[in-house]
């Protein structure tokens, strides 16, 4: 398997949604609790990188086995059976990726604390259920609701809480803070998936796939997925407002125009191999920007 096959398969261009929340997850921990944990947030950042490569492994997977439309999307559009990736290696692949990154998962916990452990075995469960068992996620319109949260609120609490465990206190202050922190990637990251389950419908449904955008209507989609995207910037000047961000965060503003530049022609048509990529790039910017601007503002208040 060359190692741009593998990157299809793993779904790399995509990583955005998971690397980000957890770079967002530093800059808020050294903002708010000026505290960084290097060795189990290294571990848990490679455990995290390997699960997230086997859930969109394991979901071409799944896709390519149940596929109904067999002469189009079996042979042609999915990876595996386009690029003929034999049996053995799939599982092989599946398997290694799964098995390391829950050691590394569970050493983590050891390290840091059993919340880590509890977070991580719901995180598994709906990386597993995503595209597994008899219902799968990703088939019902419940995939956004899960990988949004999954990917966008949870990979930030977890990195959040490895920083700060020593410090760290469960209760309803500290839930409404991290939640409204990571809100914006968290419905940017359920953005990109309605983007592709937009894209997707016709497709999704020759093979059983009956998604939110089944129920709602191309239509109601796209006004989802605009009115996410307009959120997105009045929950981060939110932050700012109540003293949950730096100020420095309201540099955000700035991209408004840019991610118009992305929206026009993606409410235009929608199309997998053509405007699908302006989502992807609205939440490559827009959760570039927060992490580096979090960043600044947490330097700049601890000097």
């Amino acid at each position: 398997m060359s190692w741009k096959v593998f990157c299809e398969l793993v779904e790399m261009k995509a990583k955005t949604a998971s690397v980000f929340p957890f770079l967002l997850g530093m800059g808020y921990s050294w903002y708010a609790y000026q505290q960084l944990n290097v060795v189990p947030l290294l571990i848990y950042f490679v455990a995290m990188f390997l699960f997230n490569c086997f859930v969109d492994a394991w979901d071409n997977y799944n896709d390519y086995h149940r596929a109904v439309d067999v002469e189009d999307y079996k042979q042609n559009t999915n990876i595996i059976g386009r690029e003929n990736i034999s049996e053995y290696v799939m599982r092989f692949l599946l398997l290694f990726l799964f098995g390391v990154s829950l050691v590394l998962g569970v050493l983590t916990s050891l390290l840091t604390g059993w919340a880590v452990l509890f977070l991580g075995i719901f995180c598994y469960a709906v990386g597993i259920f995503y595209s597994g068992g008899t219902k799968p996620l990703s088939s019902l319109p419940l995939g956004e609701l899960f990988s949004g949260l999954t990917m966008g609120f949870l990979i930030f609490l977890i990195c959040v809480y490895i920083n700060t465990y020593q410090v760290f206190e469960w209760n309803s202050e500290t839930f409404f803070k991290t939640f409204l922190v990571s809100l914006p990637n968290t419905l940017l990251i359920a953005n990109l998936m309605l983007a592709n389950n937009t894209c997707d419908l016709e497709e999704d449904e020759r093979n059983h796939r009956y998604t939110i955008v089944h129920y709602i209507g191309k239509k109601n989609a796209l006004i989802w997925w605009t009115v996410a995207n307009v959120a997105v910037f009045f929950l981060i000047a939110q932050g700012v407002f109540c003293h949950i961000l730096p100020k420095m965060m309201l540099a955000n503003l700035f991209m408004i125009p840019f991610v118009f530049q992305f929206v026009k022609p993606y409410l235009k048509e929608q199309v997998k191999q053509t405007t699908f990529i302006c989502s992807v790039k609205i939440l490559a910017l827009l959760a570039f920007t927060q992490s580096f601007f979090l960043g600044i503002g947490a330097i700049l208040a601890h000097l």
